[in-house]
């Protein structure tokens, strides 16, 4: 709790609150955004990847997933942003499939192998609301990406429903300019992650070469819908953008970049999680078949003066509110 009111400061008190998709509600925008969504996966369009394959006739391509959603796990989650999990939990809802291809992915099972139930929209809201009544402080959404369309549907029925919680988007920014304008005024918190600088890099470790373009153009959308990360007087955000950063060894110039950015073009009172727990997953340190390790360069956890090293930079460039 100590560390929630650490958090508080006059500039960024939100009071009074309201989730934002409720005003959508009343005025039946939010029935609107359903239909335009559900539009966007005739010939898909979710997300960068364009696939343009017919979901809604279960049609599925890179991310596998068809006309419903897919959910790997709902649960009270007491994970690293402290803002958002509070006492009772941040109220996750995991999907599975990704977008992305992270080798270094270490929720492969679900992003990558196909994990997870299909759900219709009632279902996942009959979760969202199940997480509300156990006294989650938010809804959570995690990974979504590909399925922006099936997560207004549901929020859209949970709503009708009694739901009143915030809703938080917890998005690796391989987002789609079109799908997060249907979010606008629905997504009360965005959480995005900006992995890469590099097109190389994202090229190599995610297979989206233009992964940062991506990202960056995600990032100033979600920062003029909702701005920068405002909290209640209990220390629990309510709405903005937090933006997380995994460091990674021996790619400190990818950080250092992504860190200027965010002060220079976003704003230097970005709130941002500079995360230090990647160790190798998945594909990294694996095999092929000459013998030659894989993506040897990142096949080690981090050392502490890298970590120290990110935060330095984050600091050097004006960024000073830290999860």
């Amino acid at each position: 709790m100590d560390n929630l009111q650490r958090s508080i400061d006059e500039r960024f008190l939100l009071e009074p609150f309201e989730p934002a998709y409720l005003a959508l509600t009343q005025s039946g925008e939010l029935a609107r955004r359903v239909v335009a969504g559900l539009r966007e996966l005739e010939s898909c369009a979710a997300c960068p990847r364009h696939c343009r394959v017919n979901r809604i006739e279960n049609d599925k391509k890179v991310c596998q997933t068809g006309r419903f959603a897919r959910v790997a796990s709902a649960a009270p989650h007491h994970g690293e942003e402290g803002c958002l999990s509070g006492w009772n939990g941040s109220g996750t809802i995991f999907f599975a499939g990704c977008n992305l291809k992270c080798v270094f992915c270490q929720n492969w099972d679900i992003s990558q192998r196909g994990m997870g139930e299909e759900m219709d929209s009632d279902q996942i809201a009959d979760m969202m609301l199940a997480l509300q009544a156990r006294g989650c402080h938010n809804i959570n959404f995690v990974t979504p990406e590909h399925v922006v369309p099936q997560v207004i549907e549901a929020i859209a029925s949970a709503t009708e429903r009694g739901l009143h919680l915030p809703i938080v988007y917890n998005t690796s920014a391989y987002d789609s300019l079109e799908s997060l304008k249907l979010l606008d005024g629905i997504v009360d918190i965005y959480m995005p992650d900006f992995k890469f600088w590099n097109n190389t890099s994202a090229k190599q470790l995610v297979k989206a070469e233009d992964y940062p373009e991506r990202a960056r153009a995600a990032i100033l959308e979600m920062h003029h819908q909702v701005g920068v990360l405002r909290f209640g007087p209990d220390g629990l955000a309510r709405r903005g953008v937090l933006v997380r950063h995994l460091v990674m060894p021996g790619l400190l110039g990818e950080t250092e970049s992504i860190m200027n950015w965010l002060a220079e073009a976003v704003s230097v009172d970005t709130f941002v999680n500079i995360m230090g727990q990647y160790h190798p997953a998945y594909q990294v340190g694996t095999f092929a078949i000459d013998g030659t390790p894989k993506y040897s360069s990142i096949n080690r956890c981090l050392h502490t003066e890298e970590m120290e090293t990110a935060f330095t930079a984050a600091r050097q460039v004006g960024l000073w509110r830290f999860d």
